[in-house]
């Protein structure tokens, strides 16, 4: 349970202190893969507490997810089309549904 967590912390960290930074072509992409992220790392938060988590199922659904919603920007990108806001919304719903389930399992410890 504590791998998604301080893989979560670790990547903050470097993110933070990095002096990286992306273009503003990119932050559409950028913005939509990290929400993407971070719906995987709930959604492995939520099954660790489910205690059914599946790490072949968390590191597919990770990066499959990314990668889809990065694919759909772009695609959107280049017919004109906002799709990434499809994205952005389903990827959104997700994440704090999976919040409000990890925060419901924290409250009936």
């Amino acid at each position: 349970m504590w791998l998604p967590i301080l893989g979560l912390l670790l990547g903050l960290g470097i993110g933070w202190f990095s002096p990286f930074t992306v273009p503003v072509e990119y932050a559409k992409y950028l913005s939509v893969a990290i929400l993407a992220a971070l719906d995987s790392v709930f959604g492995g938060l939520r099954a660790a507490q489910e205690e059914h988590f599946d790490s072949t199922v968390f590191l597919t659904g990770f990066f499959t997810n990314t990668l889809l919603a990065s694919l759909l920007a772009y695609i959107g990108d280049r017919i004109g089309v906002d799709l990434y806001l499809a994205a952005v919304v389903a990827f959104g719903v997700r994440l704090f549904n999976n919040l409000a389930i990890i925060r419901r399992h924290l409250l009936k410890k």
